[in-house]
């Protein structure tokens, strides 16, 4: 690509969620959950476009207040089992139904919002300097005590491994390196993400995080956790 490629970044947030009630709209640490995220997309000197899309009312207008774009999501696309991969598309056709077309989608999750200040730079850099062998990027976190070479299974009421191996391992370090895949960005070609209608495509390269990263907000356990850290790391800002 002879210009840098067009970054349209979407923040998928309804307005429903069982595990914790109205988590997108959450005060943590004095700002809503959702506001952590669109911040962070917003000071990126890469990304073109950042659109939220909700149903919700009160999301869209905090999404405003903090600078968003907000697209309308239909009520079929904003239910428990609505694929995300449809939230993405319904953005890129509204977009595509006026005539504005974008290289790159950036998928960011807002119950992921421990971010450094340069994360999203540093992922969209790393897509484009690949582009021509990568489709996809996805961040990932190291795993440690959950590795899945310890984790165990309970069938017909006897512990067994959860992943069969004839190798013993007396050591955490001894285990192989395992990732999950956390929501700090999700990044794909827009044509190759319409083709596959997925960002784990055959070509998804990692971008890797940090430890204190490691965390999607689903229950109490983990709003504790992030608002632990968060709280943390506004300490060590305000001592530097």
């Amino acid at each position: 690509m002879s210009k840098r490629p067009s970054v349209l970044a979407i923040i998928p947030a309804r307005g429903g969620s069982r595990g914790i009630p109205r988590k997108n709209v959450r005060l943590l640490c004095g700002k809503p959950l959702i506001a952590y995220t669109i911040e962070t997309a917003l000071s990126s000197k890469l990304i073109d476009r950042v659109v939220v899309s909700t149903e919700d009312e009160e999301i869209a207008g905090i999404s405003k207040e903090y600078g968003a774009e907000v697209i309308k999501r239909p009520e079929e696309l904003a239910r428990d089992d609505s694929p995300t991969i449809d939230v993405v598309m319904h953005v890129l056709n509204w977009f595509e139904e006026k005539n504005e077309y974008f290289d790159i989608v950036a998928l960011l999750e807002p119950t992921s919002p421990l971010r450094k200040e340069n994360d999203l730079d540093s992922a969209v850099r790393l897509f484009i300097q690949n582009i021509d062998e990568a489709d996809s990027l996805i961040s990932l976190g190291e795993i440690h005590l959950e590795n899945p070479h310890i984790v165990k299974t309970v069938e017909g009421g006897v512990v067994k491994p959860l992943i069969g191996t004839t190798r013993r391992f007396y050591q955490r370090q001894q285990l192989p390196k395992a990732y999950f895949p956390y929501g700090v960005v999700y990044m794909s070609k827009a044509e190759t993400l319409k083709k596959y209608r997925t960002f784990y495509q055959e070509r998804t390269i990692p971008y890797l995080i940090e430890r204190w990263q490691n965390y999607e907000i689903d229950d109490v356990c983990d709003l504790i956790c992030v608002e632990a850290i968060l709280t943390d790391r506004l300490q060590s800002h305000k001592e530097v």
